[in-house]
């Protein structure tokens, strides 16, 4: 049926309409634009990523997926920052950890909404955003020395 296509996009669009317009402390997004956070370039020295923000941008998705949002948790942004790091040192894709339910990695894009588009465009990752579990963590690294600059790794456990 080709209505779900579209519904997916409008879903999602509405989504990213109401992620950019809302925000922490009263303050206002331009309608349509993502929040700051979203956006903001990773490809460089000390940029902080906002993992709460992101995590609400993959749990808008979950919606669209019918399944339920996922808690940013202090434990699995650690775990994924030891694993954005050790991407970014090696280059080479690190293992999934036991115990965690899923592990999204990606390199080279310089921002969280760029890479969670990347995500949600491939059959296999957008399943893996989807999937079971009430916690979440995400985290970037970046090495200037490195073949792709940033690296990403978003985790799901419970």
């Amino acid at each position: 049926m080709k209505r779900r296509p579209i519904l997916l996009c409008t879903a999602i669009a509405s989504a990213l309409l109401m992620a950019g317009c809302s925000s922490i402390g009263g303050g206002s997004s331009s309608a349509g634009a993502l929040a700051p956070a979203l956006s903001a370039r990773m490809d460089q020295p000390n940029a902080t990523l906002d993992s709460v923000q992101a995590i609400n941008l993959v749990n808008a998705y979950r919606t669209t997926q019918n399944m339920p949002p996922l808690t940013a948790d202090a434990g699995l942004n650690g775990t994924a920052q030891a694993l954005a790091s050790q991407y970014a040192q090696t280059n080479n894709a690190p293992t999934k950890p036991q115990g965690l339910g899923q592990m999204k990695l990606s390199a080279g894009y310089s921002s969280f909404a760029e890479t969670f588009s990347g995500w949600r465009n491939n059959a296999a990752d957008a399943i893996g955003l989807a999937a079971p579990g009430t916690k979440a963590g995400v985290a970037v690294a970046f090495n200037p020395a490195s073949s792709f600059g940033t690296y990403w790794v978003f985790v799901i456990g419970n």
